[in-house]
Formats: structure tokens, C-alpha cells, sequence
């Protein structure tokens, strides 16, 4: 269990202040200009020692994509965040840039200053109004009170920080879409390569990171990289904000270690999930495996939680795993794929139809994922 005091997230569920007064109070921008100091080399080192992964899904390592930023160039380079959250079932993003705005900025400045920009852009979904209003009543806060701008924190550092709103498109939560948006056009993905660090927005190096990977790295820099490397296991280490929410019976954000087990993520927060004739599926968020290694598959007994209720007839409880071949694959309602995982030596059970039924299979599948 992740103790209290390795919580990054402390305004999580909006209890305290969110503007500046109380983000300092909670240790935000504290010695920022110290930090900054020692330089560009030492915070891309100290991200890299950490472990930090990408916590937008994908678990790239982010001290090593920083590092592909080029040292020199004759070309502006930016950072670009992505805020466009928008995935079903997520909601992390909104309660940090709701709860604790000026986590992400100080991120944005420590980040940028890692990377040798000055310029960073926070591409937010269109639909999130009124987390826009307040991360921009917090940028503005910290343009009044010298933290960024010109001279950042009386660092010397120049660096200038910009809300863009997006217009509500799903696929601008792929990076270059989202890019593509930025610049004014239909948000469409680009073809790869050239990637955003070499081409990105406005034909410059480009770097797009997700809202909770930028807002750790302050707390990375204060505490130390052994401290976040030392949450979790080796190459899945850190804190983690996970999404619990649907047929639960405490629908929440909570911030825990990275590797915790999604059994046990659950029942500390004394939910009860939805249980379907006999069988309950969980799906461990792709962010929490290593990269390479296929996302963990449960099944429970329906007597070990009590019933909440059967499967509704059609609702299409969606399954996701890898198919024979290893290709990921998102499995909806009646899938005879997902059927045949359900069942495993027990029969059949038919999400669409609300009924058991058997289902033939010419080819053995792939031994179920523990």
C-alpha cells in the first residue's frame, strides 16, 4: 500500500485550495529556481533514474524520450501536453488540472527546461470548460507572480506557456493529430517517420507528454529519482492515479503504486464490481505493464463478491486482450473470443444474448493470461 507521504497528489479530490497560495502550501514551488539551475543534463538524468513511464498509456520511458530532443538547433523546439482526455473511462487528467493546476505547470517549466525549450503548449479537450477556466486563472496566477514568463522564478530561463483549446475530436488524442490540430488543421494523424522530435509542430522538435506525466516530475526532482524508483518494481516503479469507475459502488481516482494488483486496488476501496453468471473479467490499465508484456486478465468466482446484478441484456461488456496471433484487440459483447475467455473450462456465457450457450472453437486458444 502506498504510504501517505509518498503521495504525489495531495489536492486529488479538491478538499484544499487549488490556486497558488495553496500549492505552495503544499510544497509546490519550492526552490523551482534551484532546480532549475542545476541544469538541463541533470534533470533529464534524474527523470531517466526514476523510471518514469509515459502515463498516458503507451509506458514509453520519458528521460529517454526527452533525451532524443537535439541539443542545438536552428529551429524553435516546444512541449507540447496533452490534455485531450478522452478515452472512455478515464478521468485523471481533469481532476489534476481541477484540483492541482499548478502541479502541471511547474512541470511544464522544469520539463521544458530539461529539454531546452522555452515555448510549451497544453492542447485541453474541448469539452472540459470549466477545467480550462481554472488552468488558466492558475497560468495567469503564475505569470503574475514571476513564475513563469520571462525570467521564470528569476532563473534567467525564458518561458512561455499557452492553453489551446481543442474542438472535441477523439483521434487528437494521438499525438500528431494532436499536432495537426495545434497548427490550425483537421486533427488527422501524420505518418511516422519523421517523428515529433525531429518533425512535430510547425516542422520543429517537438515533444508531447500526458498532463500526469509532466505534473510528477517536480516531485521526482525534489525527492530524488531512488524515491519514485523505489515505489512499485523494477521498470514499473512510481505512483500511479488509476480510474475506477462503472458498476462499482465507490466510483473514484486513487492514487496508488505502480504493480499493485487490481484485486487488491479494488477491494481497498471496498467496491463491488459487476458480477455476470458466474464470472467477473478485470482489465489492468495498459500503463501498468512493461512494455512487451500482454495486459493482465482476472477471473473471479461470483461467489467471492456478492452479486450486484447480471449482465443487462445487450450491453456489451467490453473485453480486451490479444488475439492468436498476439495482436491486441478490443473484444465487445458477444465476441465468441471473448466468449470462449469467459467460459475457459466452463461453458459459454453470451454477453449480447444474456444467456449460456456453447461455443465451438476449431483452434485451441492461447493459454489464458494470469
Amino acid at each position: 500500500m502506498l504510504a501517505d507521504k509518498d503521495r504525489i497528489f495531495t489536492n486529488l479530490y479538491g478538499r484544499e485550495d487549488w490556486r497558488l497560495a495553496g500549492a505552495q502550501q503544499r510544497g509546490d514551488w519550492d526552490g523551482t529556481k534551484e532546480l532549475i539551475f542545476k541544469g538541463r543534463d541533470w534533470i533529464v538524468e534524474q527523470v531517466k533514474e526514476s523510471g518514469l513511464r509515459g502515463r498516458g498509456g503507451a509506458g514509453f520511458p520519458t528521460g529517454l524520450k526527452w533525451s532524443f530532443m537535439p541539443k542545438q538547433s536552428d529551429r524553435p523546439t516546444y512541449l507540447c501536453v496533452n490534455a485531450d482526455e478522452s478515452e472512455p473511462g478515464t478521468c485523471k487528467d481533469r481532476d489534476i488540472i481541477r484540483n492541482d493546476p499548478h502541479k502541471l505547470i511547474e512541470g511544464c517549466l522544469l520539463a521544458s527546461v530539461g529539454m531546452g525549450v522555452h515555448t510549451c503548449y497544453i492542447y485541453i479537450r474541448g469539452e472540459f470548460y470549466n477545467e480550462a477556466k481554472r488552468l488558466q486563472a492558475a497560468i495567469d496566477e503564475a505569470y503574475d507572480a514571476g513564475l513563469i514568463g520571462e525570467d521564470a522564478c528569476g532563473s534567467g530561463w525564458d518561458f512561455e506557456l499557452y492553453l489551446h483549446r481543442g474542438a472535441g475530436a477523439y483521434i487528437c488524442g494521438e499525438e500528431t493529430g494532436l499536432l495537426e490540430s495545434l497548427e490550425g488543421r483537421k486533427g488527422q494523424p501524420r505518418l511516422k517517420p519523421p517523428f515529433p522530435a525531429q518533425v512535430g509542430l510547425y516542422g520543429c522538435p517537438t515533444t508531447v507528454n500526458n498532463v500526469e506525466t509532466i505534473a510528477v516530475v517536480p516531485a521526482i526532482l525534489r525527492r530524488g529519482a531512488a524515491w519514485f524508483a523505489g515505489i512499485g518494481r523494477p521498470r514499473n516503479s512510481g505512483t500511479k492515479i488509476y480510474c475506477l469507475s462503472g458498476h462499482v459502488n465507490t466510483p473514484c481516482n486513487v492514487e496508488e503504486a505502480m504493480s499493485i494488483p487490481l484485486r487488491e486496488l479494488i477491494e481497498r476501496q471496498r467496491a463491488e464490481i459487476l458480477v455476470g453468471n458466474g464470472a467477473l473479467v478485470l482489465l489492468v490499465p495498459a500503463a501498468v505493464e512493461p512494455i512487451g508484456h500482454r495486459p493482465s486478465l482476472e477471473i473471479l468466482q461470483a461467489r467471492e463478491l456478492r452479486p450486484v446484478h447480471p449482465v443487462p441484456r445487450g450491453c456489451g461488456l467490453g473485453v480486451a486482450g490479444h488475439g492468436a496471433h498476439g495482436r491486441r484487440q478490443c473484444l465487445g459483447g458477444g465476441d465468441r473470443h471473448a466468449a470462449r475467455c469467459l467460459a475457459r473450462d466452463r461453458g459459454s456465457y453470451d454477453l449480447r444474448a444474456g444467456r449460456r450457450r456453447h461455443v465451438a472453437s476449431a483452434r485451441a486458444d492461447p493459454p489464458f493470461p494470469s
